[in-house]
């Protein structure tokens, strides 16, 4: 591991966003790395969707839960072969509940969080996500991202625009951010995954890039 003078902490990069360095543990990001290998290729397997104007992304992404194609959900692969969409396991809106009570320091409010959309995206090393916000969504309750492999540059802006001001954070391999309250419309952005110099991703059975998996409360009726 590269040597650090001073240890990354815990730090609020605005209103309701937190960073939590280092969360998740080794063996945690190993299993993690397990899981999205299986996702990737259930069914007819991980995909870069198309936008609206015919461009396609450069990230690709799997879902859970609730299937994403720019910009709405369905509970059908509606832009492959419209098979329905895996279930979201008990485990990992699980593990969304204990990151909510850990980055807002509030056990009540991890219990009341209840996910029920995962997209699992992975970035080779020139892949990259302009600035956005997640309002497809219609419920309120914060984003939660595990970030895993390879570090990135991640952006974050402000509700109103996607120009500044915003915050840049390098985030690593077992990170945690949880982004609601007044953050939770910010717009958001990754310019740039960076060199894996000390060799995270292949630590935890990554082949290469970096996956990163957020977790939504979507409001939609069942």
């Amino acid at each position: 591991m590269t040597f650090e003078l001073l240890p990354r902490e815990r730090r609020e990069l605005a209103p309701g966003a937190v960073h939590v360095p280092d969360w998740l543990g080794r063996d945690r990001q190993r299993s993690l790395v397990d899981a999205c290998r299986r996702w990737a290729v259930e069914g007819p397997g991980i995909r870069a969707a198309t936008l609206p104007n015919g461009a396609r992304m450069s990230v690709q992404t799997v879902c859970l839960g609730w299937h994403w194609v720019p910009y709405r959900y369905s509970r059908t692969r509606d832009d492959q072969d419209g098979s329905s969409v895996a279930e979201l396991p008990t485990w990992l809106a699980d593990l969304g509940r204990e990151a909510v009570a850990t980055a807002y320091d509030d056990p009540a409010l991890g219990r009341g969080y209840a996910p029920d959309i995962a997209l699992v995206n992975h970035y080779t090393a020139d892949a990259k996500l302009g600035m956005h916000r997640d309002s497809d969504e219609r419920a309120p309750d914060p984003v939660v991202s595990f970030s895993l492999g390879a570090p990135c540059l991640f952006r974050l802006g402000n509700p109103h625009s996607r120009g500044r001001p915003w915050a840049d954070v390098e985030l690593r391999s077992g990170d945690l951010l949880v982004f609601g309250d007044e953050s939770r419309l910010a717009y958001h952005g990754v310019p740039s995954v960076l060199a894996d110099d000390d060799g995270d991703a292949a630590a935890i059975g990554l082949a290469e890039g970096r996956l990163n998996i957020t977790l939504r409360v979507s409001g939609f009726a069942a």
